[in-house]
């Protein structure tokens, strides 16, 4: 691809790895790149700077960080790239051990330290803007507002304390602000992310305090505007949260709460010890308040004590529930970990059998919830058009987005992105749904 002709004398290229929390990381990255004078390009070839900002949290996340790496350092070498930068959690992990792997690399920085990334790059501070900007080629309908980082979790499989240390509330009324920034940037709807949601205000309050959050982010957001929860640790829910969620009419009826197993042996190995019966509680309320409620968890396979019969009880567990959404990946033995030295290891062929037969079963689990949507009408957020088809794509209360799936809007080819439009389901599919135009919104 020929280089852009409008790119300024600093283009660079910013690749954001990981969750969604890491993508607030870039977006605040992004800001202070600007206000150095760089203009940031949404394709490598147009660059001569490019920065890698990476995630470290699980052996696949890490190899396709290294991977990313590798790939700049290609075309460092082949003239096409003056500089690699390298960012994040794979440095906070691994530190001078990675930076001995790759001695191409021209300058490093530990997650959100823009300060040691502005003076490598020898721009003038002080530092840092406190602003977001959205990345090139990232949609700005929908926004990520992540309300506290690190964790005060300690599972035995998880890495994030020691990458990211303990808990580290943001205060609501800088979050309030945030969101209204990005609302004027553009954002329909804004998902709150954090390693546990729940835990937000332990360390400024002195307890969970979660709905005094919300409620401040409802005040200034205003009615239209979708509000979604992601990433809850179910022993932090409690009927106060769930009264506020469900009487709301800005949050939406969809929670993902990581459950991660259901047999309670293997959930004490994996220092979660919440009993299923507490588990089947928290869903039971749920759905019994609203039977159309989107529930959407994630789950562990092979976590080291697993035998058959903790695997039918998981098994068992998601059959009660039935989730809407259930995203499931095989245990991972990180280095450094408690559950890394278990005893009791799950042979690699079994995870995957294991792994195959959950998401197979959950398949059926999600048409069955999904096939309840047809007929029926719904509120949808336009993402993308493709005119020449007439068709719309976006997604209802029901999908997060980059996780779940999608709405096919047939006759929507004309729709605004960014728009809400009211449509009528005409077919539900295991994990989309095909509807039609109703009448466009606002």
């Amino acid at each position: 691809m020929a280089r852009s002709q409008s790119a300024s004398k600093h283009p660079l290229f910013l690749l954001s790895l990981g969750c969604a929390k890491n993508l607030v990381d870039s977006e605040r990255l992004a800001a202070n790149l600007q206000a150095w004078g760089y203009e940031l390009v949404e394709n490598v070839e147009e660059a001569r700077t490019a920065i890698v900002n990476t995630c470290g949290f699980i052996r696949p996340a890490t190899e396709e960080s290294i991977r990313a790496i590798l790939e700049m350092e290609e075309l460092k070498a082949a003239g096409r790239l003056d500089a690699i930068g390298v960012v994040g959690c794979l440095l906070n992990r691994y530190g001078n051990d990675l930076k001995k792997e790759l001695p191409s690399v021209d300058f490093w920085a530990e997650a959100e330290d823009w300060e040691t990334l502005g003076k490598a790059l020898g721009k003038n501070l002080p530092c840092c803007t406190p602003g977001r900007l959205n990345l090139p080629g990232e949609n700005k309908w929908s926004r990520f507002l992540k309300i506290a980082e690190g964790c005060k979790n300690r599972c035995s499989y998880c890495t994030i304390p020691s990458i990211r240390g303990g808990l580290r509330s943001l205060g609501p009324e800088f979050l309030a602000s945030e969101a209204q920034e990005l609302l004027r940037q553009g954002a329909r709807e804004i998902c709150l992310v954090a390693q546990d949601l729940t835990s937000w205000g332990i360390d400024l309050y002195g307890k969970p305090s979660l709905p005094v959050l919300l409620a401040e982010l409802e005040s200034v957001i205003p009615q239209g505007t979708w509000l979604r929860l992601l990433y809850l640790h179910p022993s932090g829910i409690d009927e106060a949260l769930l009264d506020q969620v469900l009487g709301s009419q800005k949050i939406l009826n969809y929670l993902d709460i990581p459950i991660q197993h259901a047999d309670p042996g293997v959930l004490k190995a994996m220092n979660r010890e919440i009993p299923p019966e507490r588990l089947r509680g928290i869903f039971r309320r749920i759905r019994e308040a609203d039977p159309e409620f989107a529930l959407r968890t994630t789950v562990m396979v092979g976590h080291p004590g697993e035998d058959e019969k903790a695997f039918n009880n998981l098994v068992e567990f998601i059959g009660e529930v039935r989730f809407d959404r259930l995203g499931a990946f095989e245990f991972s033995p990180e280095e450094g970990t408690v559950s890394a030295s278990l005893e009791g290891k799950v042979p690699a062929r079994t995870k995957k059998r294991r792994l195959s037969r959950l998401m197979s079963l959950q398949e059926d689990f999600s048409l069955e919830r999904q096939s309840r949507l047809e007929g029926k009408i719904l509120r949808i957020l336009v993402e993308s058009v493709d005119s020449g088809e007439d068709l719309a794509f976006g997604r209802s209360y029901r999908e997060a987005p980059e996780v779940d799936g999608v709405v096919e809007i047939r006759g929507g080819g004309a729709l605004p992105l960014g728009s809400f439009v009211t449509v009528r389901v005409r077919e539900a599919l295991e994990h989309d749904l095909v509807a039609e135009v109703q009448a466009n919104g606002i």
